[in-house]
């Protein structure tokens, strides 16, 4: 599935995603992931992540942004089937590289984008 939802094309080759979709604000799962991603800000700037955090009527990037948008474009084509909650990895190429409906750890992921090559040419790189 690649980006066609409204804004997430721009972030090709520039950002990886990472989309935290839930049914409302007070999820737990959702408030647990928040606070996980929270506490790892340099290590998600060093992996260019750009959070997105989705609700069924609007959504908002993570931790800049103060306002919502209105929109249910993200959540009416992300959110899970048989779940409240979902977390979703989209790589720079704007593939889906993970996809799951419990919180994420943060070593997981690290290590899901630290393995992919792309992220490891990046590693290289900064050196």
């Amino acid at each position: 599935m690649g980006l066609n939802a409204q804004d997430l094309t721009k972030h090709q080759w520039k950002d990886r995603l990472i989309l935290i979709i839930a049914e409302d604000e007070n999820n737990e799962k959702f408030q647990q992931q928040l606070t996980q991603l929270q506490k790892h800000q340099k290590g998600l700037k060093d992996r260019k992540l750009v959070i997105y955090r989705i609700l069924p009527k609007k959504y908002k990037i993570a931790f800049q942004d103060k306002n919502w948008k209105n929109s249910a474009q993200f959540y009416k084509k992300y959110k899970a089937e048989e779940s409240d909650f979902r977390i979703i990895l989209i790589g720079l190429d704007g593939g889906e590289k993970l996809d799951q409906t419990k919180v994420l750890s943060v070593e997981k992921l690290f290590n899901t984008i630290d393995s992919m090559p792309m992220r490891q040419a990046e590693m290289r790189k900064n050196r």
